[in-house]
């Protein structure tokens, strides 16, 4: 026979109080609600509420009993206490479903015999500090043990008048959610071990706002972050850490030895050179010791690179350790190669032009190869792996615009091609200082534009400050007729 009784053997204590409470506060004549109001954003229950008999209940002590018509016998299942409506109250009002909040209560009963208030304070303290809404109810149904643990009391008032709430919400979720309320207690001796190494009060938010809390500090022990910060120290250390605070997530003995340690083997022994590798992409650091050694042999192998001028090549370009050797640095190199340049050559083109080894071949390299080849570069020769060192330094819309701008003055294709094949630079110029200096060198100057095909060069110098200074200079002397190019390409001490 079916049964609402809420002593039934299959029907939860947890279930068995919410329905008690569902009941209680949905009585069909209205007038017998709890009266349930909200305390600085937190549900509570009023000091006014209605008497417990209009809702056939009885008040017991802090016991309230339903009673059941003539019967007022009790069991463990319809026992409710004020404690328990106002978790319920509690819960609920923070969007947790009636699902959620059975399961809650069933599984943390230390819940019904933490002080409400404490509770009630835990969760408003919280919402001070940004955790509310959405992520209060996602954080709270996750780790509900948060709302009684005493440890999350010294995190909540640190974070508050130390840190003096600039910890973002988003990141304090990510530490209670992550993190076993026992690894609180000694937070705020960590950071205050990040101060004494060095890291700059105004700056303490940045650093705590953007690495893994969990790992960075709460899993390691004040040593660990102490010879971390120390090792460091040889190779940037604080402006490292204030570059990519995530360095402090790595594991100093399996992750950051291993991987400096390679980067400092590969320099020579140099750390100064490899400080200034990791203060150029500390994000190298993310790769582990075996990736970066397979990139730097596949350098060694099929480029005949020395370890010197591999290394050479990450100081100038440290994110061709972010490039797939099997999409990326195969096919470039071996292009390269198939264009005829030496191990030398790719080492030289490489120092020019690392971009080469990274940007999109689809989105960009191709297009730009396309348009080399149809203003006469041959295919697999050095001069168009010249040009391509030059072009992959612009856009192709600017390399549009600066062709554009040579066939609008009278250049061909050919001598746009001779003119590239002398000073490969030009490609990469912006069009529109292009153009000043062309129009200087034909009004101001009153030269031919033909001139620019036996000194191309003549595009890289600065307009004011070199060209324009000389000519002035040296047009009072010499008159209109001097030489371009030694004009221009003399040393500042011989032009004096």
């Amino acid at each position: 026979m079916a049964t609402n009784s809420l002593s039934s053997s299959c029907i939860s204590p947890a279930r068995a109080l919410l329905a008690a409470i569902s009941t209680a506060s949905f009585h069909p004549h209205g007038h017998g609600c709890l009266s349930i109001i909200k305390l600085n954003g937190v549900v509570g229950v009023s000091e006014q509420r209605q008497p417990f008999t209009q809702l056939g209940l009885q008040h017991f002590g802090r016991m309230i009993v339903r009673c059941n018509g003539t019967s007022t016998r009790s069991s463990s299942s319809n026992v409710v206490t004020d404690m328990d409506v106002m978790l319920v109250s509690l819960l609920q009002e923070m969007g947790i479903d009636q699902r959620e909040v059975e399961l809650i209560l069933e599984n943390n009963p230390a819940l019904r015999f933490k002080g409400f208030t404490s509770i009630r304070a835990r969760v408003q303290s919280l919402q001070q500090l940004g955790v509310d809404g959405l992520a209060l109810c996602r954080l709270i149904s996750k780790r509900p043990d948060l709302l009684t643990a005493e440890e999350v009391d010294s995190l909540i008032r640190f974070v508050k008048e130390d840190l003096e709430s600039q910890m973002e919400p988003g990141q304090l979720e990510r530490l209670l959610s992550a993190t076993e309320p026992a690894c609180f207690l000694g937070f705020e001796r960590k950071v205050r071990l990040l101060l004494h190494h060095g890291i700059p009060p105004e700056k303490l938010a940045h650093v705590l706002n953007n690495v893994n809390l969990t790992k960075a500090l709460c899993l390691k022990s004040d040593e660990e972050i102490e010879r971390t910060i120390t090792f460091l120290s040889r190779f940037g250390g604080v402006n490292l850490i204030l570059h990519r605070p995530a360095i402090l997530n790595y594991d100093l003995d399996n992750q950051l030895i291993p991987r400096i340690g390679f980067l400092t083997e590969l320099s020579g022994g140099d750390e100064e050179a490899t400080g200034t590798v990791l203060r150029k992409l500390p994000a190298v650091l993310a790769y582990t010791a075996e990736h970066l050694k397979d990139h730097v042999e596949f350098f060694r192998s099929f480029a005949g690179l020395t370890d010197q001028e591999i290394f050479r090549i990450v100081m100038v370009y440290p994110n061709l350790f972010s490039a797939s050797r099997k999409r990326k640095l195969h096919p470039r190199i071996d292009f390269l190669k198939q264009c005829g340049l030496s191990s030398n050559d790719i080492f030289r083109f490489l120092i020019k032009a690392p971009l080469f080894l990274s940007l999109s071949f689809e989105e960009n390299l191709a297009y730009k190869l396309v348009f080399l080849v149809k203003i006469g570069y041959e295919n697999k020769t050095k001069d168009l792996a010249l040009a391509m060192g030059a072009v992959t330094r612009t856009s192709f819309k600017n390399l549009q615009e600066v062709i554009g701008l040579f066939l609008k003055y009278g250049l061909s294709c050919g001598d746009i091609l001779a003119m590239s094949k002398k000073h490969p630079q030009i490609l990469q110029y912006n069009h529109v200082s292009l153009e000043e200096k062309i129009d200087y060198l034909i009004e101001g100057m009153g030269r031919e534009i033909g001139e620019l095909l036996a000194f191309p060069a003549f595009l890289g110098y600065k307009l004011d400050t070199r060209i324009k200074h000389r000519y002035e200079a040296r047009k009072k002397v010499l008159g209109e007729g001097m030489s371009l190019n030694k004009l221009l390409s003399e040393s500042a001490k011989d032009f004096k």
